[in-house]
């Protein structure tokens, strides 16, 4: 969840598909998080699902999001529960602290391969990955994705929005990070999902990602559009249209019901897009009941 005003993260909350029938519940977690941070601010191990713990502290806003209702993102996480199967190969580009990683090895016992520049959030991934005792179907890498190899500077202190830094005076906080692409780190490995979430570089990503994107094996991508490619020059429409020229379409997914609906416009969020759809809507179709807090999706 990114850093809301306090009515904005209330709406949130109010909203999301896992709480509307227990919003007073869900208001009590919230306020009972805020209180425990401050009078103990130390990590908490939290139960994701029944099958995975999610390491949370204060400040972890996608992790507290996750704490407070369930599934954060509650739409593509549901999607990638329902999708894999042991063995399959997920590939969580922006990985975070984990929590695609976390659900994909831990809860379904896929193999991923995780990437994530920065290095406080690369610490609590593998503290994830640890206390998940995962790390035999987890290989992690502190890099940045591009379109080539090389350097670039990597913002440190914006949590869940730190990202690639192209113009000098943008950011001084920042640090050296390395850089390689998609295409190099997998060579003859085929995933089966891929999940893009670099704050704006997935342009650059998807450039060095051709012989993945070209794999009939890939069967579905989870990416972010949410417009921040402009920092980098780049349109939102640009990624979109990329991706349709490699036989992808955008969908949006209801895990309640396994609804998979084709959207008609370009949207300015986290987008699923599927190549083989008759293959992804049998996967999910067929998908195990997955158990989390007093839920079940």
């Amino acid at each position: 969840m990114p850093n809301m005003s306090i009515i904005t993260t209330l709406k949130y909350l109010t909203n999301h598909p896992l709480c509307t029938d227990h919003k007073l519940r869900t208001l009590l977690r919230f306020i009972g998080w805020q209180i425990t941070t401050r009078l103990m601010p130390y990590p908490v191990i939290y139960q994701f699902t029944a099958k995975s713990k999610l390491i949370v502290q204060k400040g972890m806003y996608g992790a507290t999001g996750n704490l407070y209702c369930g599934l954060h993102e509650f739409h593509d996480m549901g999607f990638l529960l329902h999708l894999l199967r042991a063995g399959d190969l997920f590939v969580d580009a922006g990985a975070n602290i984990g929590g695609y990683t976390i659900l994909a090895s831990a809860d379904k016992e896929a193999n991923t391969i995780a990437i994530e520049p920065g290095s406080s959030a690369y610490m609590n991934l593998m503290t994830n990955v640890r206390i998940n005792d995962i790390g035999s179907r987890v290989h992690a890498l502190n890099i940045a994705l591009g379109a080539t190899t090389g350097v670039v500077d990597f913002t440190l202190s914006l949590d869940t929005t730190n990202h690639v830094v192209v113009e000098k005076n943008e950011a001084t906080d920042t640090v050296k990070v390395n850089m390689d692409t998609l295409d190099n780190i997998l060579e003859k490995q085929s995933p089966l999902l891929l999940k893009i979430d670099v704050e704006g570089f997935e342009t650059e990503v998807l450039k060095g990602a051709k012989k993945t994107l070209q794999n009939q094996n890939l069967k579905a991508i989870i990416i972010e559009l949410n417009g921040l490619s402009e920092r980098y020059g780049i349109e939102n429409r640009k990624n979109h249209e990329a991706l349709l020229e490699y036989g992808f379409m955008p969908y949006s997914y209801n895990p309640l019901n396994k609804e998979l609906i084709k959207c008609e416009a370009l949207g300015r969020s986290n987008t699923i897009y599927i190549r083989d759809v008759d293959f992804v809507k049998e996967r999910l179709n067929t998908a195990d009941k997955v158990h989390l807090r007093n839920q079940v999706i």
